[in-house]
């Protein structure tokens, strides 16, 4: 009866201290302000991203395993169109012309992630150590720091080596904390000497939830209710271990930082003014950021999840919550262990209440009990779910500084996509984007918000996951279809250019001429785009004119 009194007690303790820190940040203040004009922190950092499986290509050479993205994208109508990355931007082969590429655009940084079945084909270090897959990442390295850029490192990008998916489960299973950690290190070993940012995991929310709720990605499970929550939980404890394995080993002899990088829509209340959409709203970002980002900063999961989902769970007769639970040893390994906080970023979402009763069974979505809409009159550049909504940024990025304790945060991605058939350089929507957002970070700042540097996602035009190649991320386009992917440069790399070179937005008149002086520079590159294209249309229909005559020449 006592153990039962401590930990309500506990339990009520740990409810007021939730609802403490929620309140520090102020959801009925919504500055949507006019445009900022001024400039970043001198030393800011500008960059741009990418990951391995979305642009290396290359992925059964040289000694590289295969990846549960392989074995995904393989299997017929899992990706639109049956895209595979087989070859992507080939970026295996073309990392030099790109970094060429970010030396004339000045950036300060490049996000990219290593590929762990690159390195471990067989998924285990004390297994074998692929010696050509360590000499590309050497060579990437080496490139960049010699043209000034700083490497930024993710270790897990969502490709997990298939055999551990085979064998393990993959991250339902609690060993690949312990086989993640052996990679990590492994990292840390050959290029922690040149490399002083470290990512551990990429949005963990879609590894969880679209690799193990709904299947969507890979590795396509689909245990609804559990399986997202499992994998976290492990990817979660992975993370504490790779953090605590570089402090212990690696930190005073390297003198790098440990992070994570979180991707998260910000959530709006529909009506301010109402209660109920305010829990709504922070319901969402708390299930969605929170999940992780609370074990991280402050040793556990928000209490709202736990709240729900322990409800949900004994509704439906389960004799334990669906969502597992730290021991106090572990909440004090996981507590602190961020250097930084990356932060994804790219849309808005208004948010409302809405119950979902027990009876419609187990599921991440419905243990939320909220509904999520969008405003018609937000701009929709083409991709279904990303809206132009800039304010949401400025939102968000204050409510990690309010929940978490003002942490260090790195902006890992930011952007905006097209559709395939889009083929103009002269991407004015992009420009736009990039122009609105990035001035909302400023403000965002100017706010207290300690943001150290911005990536913009992405690089390059890349596979992306289950759209295959249909939505457009990159600053530069790749012709896909020619064999050699070639990269033309959107307006976009003129406009972020003069951001970068400028540092900012300095003042009304310069930053009016930007998208102007851009859009010209951009026709060129359509014209050698449109001429690439009839080229390489007359080849395909010399190709298909010669196969029809080989026939011919063969009965002949």
């Amino acid at each position: 009866m006592l153990q039962w009194g401590i930990l309500r007690l506990y339990h009520v303790f740990a409810l007021v201290l939730c609802v403490s820190t929620s309140e520090d940040f102020d959801w009925t203040r919504n500055d949507r302000t006019s445009f900022y004009y001024g400039t970043f922190p001198t030393g800011f950092s500008w960059g741009a991203g990418s990951s391995a499986y979305q642009t290396e290509g290359a992925w059964n050479i040289d000694g590289k395993g295969m990846s549960i993205w392989d074995a995904f994208a393989h299997k017929k109508g899992k990706i639109l169109y049956n895209d595979t990355g087989d070859a992507s931007c080939e970026g295996y082969y073309k990392f030099k012309d790109d970094i060429n590429l970010m030396k004339d655009m000045k950036l300060n940084h490049y996000r990219f992630s290593i590929s762990w079945p690159r390195l471990l084909p067989g998924g285990l270090k004390s297994e074998h150590i692929n010696e050509k897959g360590i000499k590309y990442y050497d060579d990437l390295i080496n490139m960049l720091l010699d043209n000034k850029i700083t490497p930024i490192v993710t270790l897990y990008h969502w490709d997990l080596p298939q055999v551990l998916q085979d064998k393990y489960g993959g991250w339902q299973n609690v060993s690949m904390v312990n086989y993640f950690n052996d990679f990590a290190n492994l990292c840390f070993e050959r290029f922690g000497n040149r490399v002083k940012y470290w990512i551990t995991f990429n949005n963990p929310w879609s590894i969880a939830v679209e690799g193990y709720e709904t299947g969507e990605h890979a590795p396509g499970m689909r245990l609804r209710g559990t399986g997202a929550y499992r994998a976290a939980h492990h990817i979660i404890k992975a993370h504490a271990k790779v953090w605590h394995t570089y402090d212990m080993q690696w930190r005073s002899k390297q003198k790098g930082l440990v992070g994570i990088s979180l991707t998260a829509d910000w959530g709006e209340p529909v009506d301010i003014s109402n209660q109920r959409d305010i829990e709504a709203a922070e319901r969402y970002i708390q299930f969605y950021m929170g999940w992780f980002a609370a074990p991280v900063f402050h040793g556990d999961y928000p209490q709202v999840m736990k709240d729900y989902v322990g409800r949900k769970s004994g509704q439906q007769g389960l004799g334990a919550s669906r969502l597992p639970v730290f021991s106090p040893q572990e909440k004090s390994y996981i507590k602190g262990t961020c250097d930084f906080l990356g932060l994804g970023h790219f849309t808005t979402r208004y948010v409302t209440q809405k119950n979902y009763p027990s009876g419609v069974g187990d599921s991440y979505f419905a243990d939320r009990d909220l509904a999520e809409l969008v405003d018609p009159q937000w701009p929709d550049p083409g991709s279904e779910w990303l809206y132009s909504v800039p304010w949401g940024f400025r939102r968000l990025l204050n409510f990690v500084k309010t929940q978490y304790g003002n942490p260090m945060i790195y902006v890992t991605e930011n952007g905006v996509s097209e559709k395939m058939l889009c083929t103009d350089l002269c991407d004015n929507w992009r420009m736009q984007y990039y122009k609105d957002y990035i001035n909302e970070m400023l403000k965002a700042m100017k706010d207290g918000v300690n943001v150290k540097g911005y990536t913009a996602w992405s690089l390059l035009d890349n596979f992306e996951w289950d759209e295959g190649y249909s939505e457009r991320f990159g600053l530069f386009y790749v012709d896909f279809r020619n064999k050699n992917k070639p990269r033309y440069p959107k307006a976009s790399v003129q406009y972020y250019k003069r951001i970068i070179s400028s540092n900012g937005f300095p003042n009304q008149r310069e930053v009016e001429s930007w998208k102007r002086k851009a859009v010209e520079t951009c026709s060129s590159s359509n014209q050698l785009l449109a001429a690439a294209r009839r080229q390489s249309q007359g080849n395909m229909q010399e190709h298909a004119a010669m196969q029809k005559a080989w026939p011919v020449h063969d009965e002949v």
